[in-house]
């Protein structure tokens, strides 16, 4: 279905439909697409500024070695409109800030809805893509779901934000397309995959690292549909027209 203008709607609207579409890419996920011993699972961060993390989690990196491990994990390299690569030292001399531990396993990769919390200050940018780095440099793979257009923030939009940490290098949404779906791949060499999307798109599947050979890809569009399908019908309907229902306040 057409991607929505989640700008006209105030953000607590936004963090129940980002809510439902995390458990639904989790549900899916978890339906067999990974390998045996892998796992999805929507982990709750608290604070205004913080998004919930779908975390990939698995007991054993080896599981995902073989062909016989179950589940659609496939061998890249995976096609996207842009490509971006890097081959720089990534330090992680702050790695060990993230605590990365559950009982089913590590986490082996993330996938980060954007939250209009996520854009509001400088500070919350910069929050976000430290963040981001922090996961790259524990060796966790990372897919940003940025539904968002740039703001005075983040300019030229999260991922530019984001690789500028990595590799600086010129970099513009397309003039049409000023939404972003960023797929990063860590190891020895760093690989972003990215598609630019807009208002009234299907979105695109989006391949997410297992590790530095194995990929699935997350069906966004199906669980989008998912998600908005069980949505009240008046919050469906302040998203598509941008208007709440009389008496609420838009701000």
């Amino acid at each position: 279905m057409p991607l929505h203008d989640w700008t006209r709607v105030p953000a607590g609207l936004f963090h129940h439909f980002h809510q439902d579409w995390s458990i639904e890419i989790a549900r899916t996920l978890n339906r067999g697409q990974l390998p045996e011993g892998v796992s999805a699972l929507v982990e709750q961060r608290s604070g205004p500024l913080e998004t919930d993390v779908l975390a990939i989690e698995g007991r054993d990196n080896r599981a995902l070695l073989g062909n016989d491990a179950g589940g659609v994990a496939t061998q890249p390299a995976p096609s996207a409109r842009i490509i971006r690569r890097s081959s720089k030292e990534l330090y992680a001399d702050r790695a060990n800030r993230v605590v990365l531990k559950h009982h089913l396993g590590r986490i082996i990769a993330v996938i980060e809805i954007v939250s209009p919390g996520n854009k509001n200050s400088r500070a919350a940018v910069r929050d976000f893509v430290e963040k981001t780095m922090e996961f790259l440099k524990a060796g966790v793979h990372v897919l940003v779901v940025d539904l968002f257009p740039p703001s005075s923030r983040d300019p030229a939009g999260i991922h530019k934000a984001i690789w500028d940490q990595i590799e600086e290098e010129d970099f513009a949404l397309p003039p049409d397309k000023n939404r972003i779906l960023a797929s990063y791949k860590t190891g020895s060499e760093r690989v972003a995959f990215l598609e630019p999307v807009a208002v009234g798109d299907v979105l695109p599947s989006m391949p997410l690292f297992l590790n530095t050979w194995y990929h699935v890809q997350v069906p966004l569009e199906s669980t989008y549909q998912a998600a908005w399908d069980a949505s009240p019908r008046e919050f469906r309907l302040a998203v598509e027209t941008g208007k709440l229902p009389e008496g609420e306040e838009s701000g």
